[in-house]
Order: structure tokens, then C-alpha cells, then sequence
């Protein structure tokens, strides 16, 4: 895993200012050196810089990046964040068309792949990756982003120059990019936030290249084409058959995803994603006479304040030990305190650039940096609930009745905190409308879809282009910021395109949440853990610290040069502050309730000041 950065302009020559132009790559690289704290590097051409901070996993001596590529008098460069899985079989398929290999790194095989094969040859990489492609020759740069928007990618462009970067701190340290919010930007962050449209980047301007698309530059337009698309067949396989080929494509894509040259771990919550990703590993390590680590997470005292409701059943630590017994892994617990929830909130603004999923974020953000005192790689069990169907506003009948994003479906929680003013002057019940509309009339279907089927794949399609993207998001950059790789499996594109086209009966057969994936793991996991009912990654409880958000937030209004003072209402905070707490009807998702607004309006304070964001 890495970071990446440059430039690009058809009508330049920087080797004319070699000195001003190789200054600002190195910054660049410096704004994102905590993707990449092993190694770093630059290319400097006449049309184009690239830059690379390296997080070492795969071929650690030789793999240093930009990697640049000479045939026949052609040369090529690229850079590269992410991981190609299928690696191996794309060397020796190389191998045989008579390509030279110098490395044994994965960027090495998507150049000699490009060079052979053109840019089309992205649709042969199993992966998650950003990726920045010169080709001297034709005098051209190819951005390409991976199937399912795993890893980031943003740019924008100036005076004729287009700019980017695997973080959007990365845009700001080219001369001239500014961080700048219109009317739109306030929507983002208000109308749809934590979440963010895809192919956006919030601020004025900064775009992000979409998943599975191919990015040119012509000097003045930006060219996205699509090399990957998710589409909707008829599913032919009778339940026994997909149950069998889900197992494969679940075991196939966990084992591909091990690939390391230095030790892996997992996530692991006892719950029965991260729990069969677990499970595959450790067999596969004992028949290497390894042991896996593996890492959950909790609260200081979450026992003493938990309280069950429909969205957290159950907690999780009694299914961890079970599963710990069960595989033989080498387990921490790790847990995290109010205090560090609090401090981390600002460093997750930092992470990603933008306001996020509040105390969600953060404590995530705080357990990556400790699991990297252990281990720089992790597979987790991130996206099974989007791809079959774990989330109640899949089995939810008001989700079908109301035309809204179903994991916030009302817009008046949103608004609680906000002035009167803002309200009226973004129309976000608009604004959420129409990004909402964009997606349903994007949602491949089928003709012999009856209305039910169909509004069945546009909730699986919502969940896939909004819901998992801001989780993907939220993973990436929680644990890059901290020099650690995580890995989701159960993303791997395969999966995602069987699964699409399972009827719903079969995904969710004799009405279990999730009933095809569990069946799938069978063989893999002790009954208690395979039949769990679904518990979310664990919040605190504790009213303390609701009280510390509360005490912090009062502290910002109080300051009369706070950001945040010209968008909220005194009145309606401290009457928020004052009101009951309401952990059971969360306003995002199913654990942003009363406590993580407030948490998200200090995170937006924070982002508008330490930015120096200007609003127009």
C-alpha cells in the first residue's frame, strides 16, 4: 500500500524548471508520507511528475516506485497504490509473451502488462488500486481506480494541468489548489455526509476518478471511461450450486488476499463475517506451522453502560474468545477510552481529509495505530452486510416505501443543530433527492424483474455505489494514516457480481439475514458463531462521554471566531444537550445517533478552521 501524487500538462516542459517542479512533487509526497513511512520516490518528465511514498509488503528490496520501464526506445512509468491478487498467474501468463521481469513486485506486472497489452489490460488486475500510467510515447497519463472504489483517488485541474492525488491533502500542496466550499459542498457534508457522492470530492472543483474507470487528459477536458461495469443477468444455479459457488469465490478470494511478504492478521469480531475470514486464514497459516494474529475492538467499561436495542443486539467479546479457542489465534483485545475517542476525532478529519464518521472513525483510527505495533497487514470482514443484504433496511418495509437513501431516510435529524438560515438557503431534502434519483435510474435491471426484484437490486445497488464506499473509505484511511494495510475480501469484484444477480430468496432464505453467506461457511464455523444475529462494530455507551462531547461543543460556540458558529443555532444545541439521549434511532447508518452529531458538528469545526476553508 502507498500513496500517490502529480501531475500532468500536454503543452508543458518542466525539465525547464527542473528545481520548481521536482520541490513540489517532494511535497506532495510529504502530505501523504503517513501511507507510505517505508520508502519514497519522484519522476520527472517533461509532460508529467509522479510521486510515491511506499508502505513495504510485497517485494521489499526491489520494489521501490516510480518504477520506470524502457523498450525499444519506449518508455513508460507508473505509479501504484494497492495490491493485484492475482499476481502471480498474470507473471507467468507475462512470462510466456517473452516480458523481462526485474522485480518481484505486482507494479512491475501491471507495467509489462500495459506495455504488451494497453490499457485494457486493468481488466485482467484482481485488486484494489489507484494507479498513474505515463506513456511517453503517446504522450499521455492513464489514472485508473479499482473496480469497487477500494482505494482513493482525487484530482482536479489547473491552467491547464491536471493534478492528483490518493488523498485530497495531497491536491493542496500543488501551488495555487485551495480548499473551497460552495453551496454544494455544504450539501455534502449536511444533506448526505458522512457520506459523499461518488465522482466527488466536496470541495469546489476536486473530483474523484469513479470506480472501475479509466481517467485521460487532453489538455482541457477530463476523459472517464468505464472499463468495468456492474450488470444485472439471470441467475441460473439452483441453491446447492450457489451455495457451493459462493464458498469457492468466499475461500478463493480470502486465500488470493494473504498474498505478503511479511506476516498477516484479521479483524475479528465474532461475528460471522470477520469470523470466516478469520477461519480461512489460520488453516491456511497452521499448514505453514504459523499461528495468526488476530485483533477486536471494545470500550473502557462498554459492559457496565451497554444497552441492547434492535441495531446492537449483543456485544461482542464472548463470540471473540469462542472463535479464538476455535481457530488458535494469537489474540489482543484492544479497547479504547473517552479520552482517546475525543482526541482522535480531530486526527480522523486529518486522515480523510473531510468530516467523518464521528467516534466510528475515530476509534477505528486509534485501534489501527495499535495493531500496527504488531502486524502492517489485516484482512477484515468489511462489506458483507452490503453485498448480501445484512443491513435491516434491507429487510426493512419502510425502506421500500420511502424514496431516500435507506440508512437515513429522514431528513429532519440532520437539521436539529443547524440555523434556520442554512436550512433554507441548501434545500438538502433536494439536493439528497436528487443524488438518491441519480442511483435508482443507474441501477442495472433486468426486464423480467417483477417491482419487488427490482426495488430489491436498487437497495443492493445504493448499499454498493454509497454505503460500503464510505466504509471502504473510512477503512482506507483509518488505517493508512497509521501505516497499516487492510484488505476486504469479501469485495473482491467476483463475488460482488455473483451475488448481485442471487435471487433474494437465496440470499436470504427462510427469512436469515444473510442466510447464503452462512450457509456458504458451514464447514468453517462453530454453530453458535455461523447463525449470530448481526451486531455492528461496537460505540460506547458511556454518558460520560456524551458529556465531553456536549462540554466541548459548548466551548467552540462560546468562541465567537468558531467556523461552525455561522451554520448551528445556540438555542437548539443546548436544547439538544439538555433533551434525552436517544441511542436507538441513529440519524446515519446504525450507530450515528444524538452523541455522533455532536461529535461530527466538532469534527466540522475543526475541518473549516485547521483547512482554512472559504465559503462562498
Amino acid at each position: 500500500m502507498c500513496g500517490i501524487a502529480g501531475f500532468y500538462n500536454p503543452y508543458a516542459d518542466y525539465t525547464k524548471e527542473k528545481s520548481k517542479w521536482q520541490s513540489i512533487l517532494d511535497e506532495m509526497n510529504r502530505a501523504q508520507k503517513r501511507r507510505g513511512p517505508d520508502d519514497d520516490g519522484t519522476y520527472l518528465g517533461s509532460m508529467c511528475g509522479l510521486a510515491h511514498v511506499r508502505l513495504e509488503i510485497i517485494d521489499l528490496l526491489t520494489g521501490h516506485q516510480p518504477m520506470v520501464r524502457k523498450s525499444n526506445g519506449r518508455e513508460c512509468a507508473v505509479i501504484f497504490n494497492g495490491e493485484i491478487y492475482n499476481m502471480k498467474e498474470l507473471k507467468t501468463d507475462l512470462l510466456s509473451e517473452g516480458a523481462v521481469f526485474d522485480t518481484t513486485s505486482d507494479t512491475e506486472v501491471i507495467l509489462a502488462g500495459y506495455m504488451l497489452h494497453g490499457k485494457d489490460y486493468v481488466k485482467k488486475l484482481n485488486g484494489i488500486f489507484s494507479i498513474a500510467l505515463w506513456d511517453c510515447a503517446l504522450g499521455q497519463i492513464f489514472l485508473f481506480r479499482d473496480r469497487l472504489g477500494v482505494k482513493p483517488l482525487f484530482y482536479t485541474v489547473k491552467d491547464k494541468t491536471l493534478i492528483f492525488s490518493s488523498e485530497i491533502k495531497g491536491l493542496f500542496a500543488y501551488p495555487g489548489v485551495n480548499p473551497v466550499l460552495d453551496r454544494d459542498g455544504l450539501c455534502e457534508i449536511f444533506a448526505l455526509g458522512p457520506a459523499k457522492s461518488y465522482g466527488k470530492g466536496v470541495f469546489k472543483d476536486i473530483w474523484e476518478v469513479l470506480p472501475g474507470h479509466c481517467l485521460t487528459f487532453n489538455g482541457t477536458d477530463c476523459v472517464t471511461e468505464a472499463y468495468w461495469q456492474l450488470e444485472s443477468r439471470p441467475h441460473e444455479d439452483n441453491m446447492e450450486k450457489t451455495v457451493e459457488k459462493t464458498a469457492w469465490l468466499v475461500e478463493d478470494a480470502v486465500k488470493k488476499q494473504m498474498l505478503s511478504d511479511i506476516p498477516i492478521s484479521t479483524f475479528l469480531s465474532g461475528g460471522v463475517d470477520s469470523s470466516l475470514v478469520t477461519s480461512i486464514c489460520a488453516r491456511e497459516l497452521k499448514k505453514q506451522g504459523k499461528i495468526l494474529n488476530t485483533f477486536s475492538f471494545d470500550f473502557h467499561d462498554n459492559s457496565k453502560y451497554f444497552k441492547s436495542n434492535s441495531f446492537q443486539p449483543s456485544q461482542d467479546r464472548p463470540y471473540v474468545e469462542q472463535m479464538v479457542e476455535y481457530c488458535g489465534t494469537n489474540h489482543h483485545f484492544l479497547e479504547c477510552g473517552n479520552e482517546e475517542q475525543l482526541e482522535y476525532l480531530y486526527k480522523a478529519v486529518d486522515a480523510r481529509d473531510l468530516p467523518c464518521m464521528a467516534d466510528v472513525e475515530s476509534s477505528m483510527l486509534y485501534f489501527c495505530s495499535k495493531v500496527t505495533d504488531y502486524n502492517k497487514v489485516t484482512l477484515t470482514g468489511e462489506c458483507a452486510d452490503e453485498i448480501f443484504g445484512g443491513y435491516p433496511w434491507f429487510h426493512n418495509p419502510q425502506a421500500f416505501k420511502t424514496d431516500a437513501f435507506p440508512w437515513s431516510m429522514s431528513m429532519e435529524p440532520r437539521q436539529t443543530l443547524l440555523s434556520d438560515d442554512v436550512i433554507r438557503s441548501l434545500n438538502m431534502e433536494e439536493y439528497a433527492h436528487a443524488a438518491y434519483e441519480k442511483t435508482i435510474g443507474e441501477t442495472p435491471v433486468l426486464p423480467e424483474d417483477n417491482p419487488e426484484e427490482k426495488q430489491r437490486r436498487e437497495i443492493a445497488y445504493l448499499n454498493l455505489r454509497w454505503f460500503m464506499v464510505t466504509l471502504l473509505d473510512r477503512m482506507d484511511r483509518t488505517s493508512m494514516y497509521s501505516g497499516l494495510e487492510a484488505r476486504v475480501p469479501l469485495a473482491d469484484h467476483r463475488i460482488v457480481e455473483y451475488v448481485f444477480n442471487v435471487p433474494w430468496q437465496m440470499k436470504c432464505p427462510d427469512g436469515i439475514v444473510k442466510g447464503l453467506l452462512r450457509h456458504a461457511g458451514e464447514n468453517l464455523l462453530p454453530e453458535e458463531i455461523l447463525w449470530r444475529r448481526k451486531s455492528p462494530y461496537p460505540k460506547t455507551y458511556d454518558p460520560a462521554y456524551e458529556k465531553m462531547l456536549g462540554n466541548r461543543l459548548q466551548e467552540v460556540l462560546a468562541d465567537p471566531s468558531a467556523p461552525v458558529r455561522s451554520l448551528l443555532d445556540t438555542k437548539k444545541v443546548n436544547a439538544f444537550l439538555n433533551s434525552p439521549s436517544d441511542y436507538g434511532k441513529p440519524w446515519y447508518g446504525q450507530l450515528m445517533a444524538g452523541p455522533q452529531m455532536l461529535a461530527y458538528m466538532l469534527q466540522v469545526n475543526y475541518w473549516l478552521e485547521k483547512y482554512k476553508i472559504q465559503i462562498l
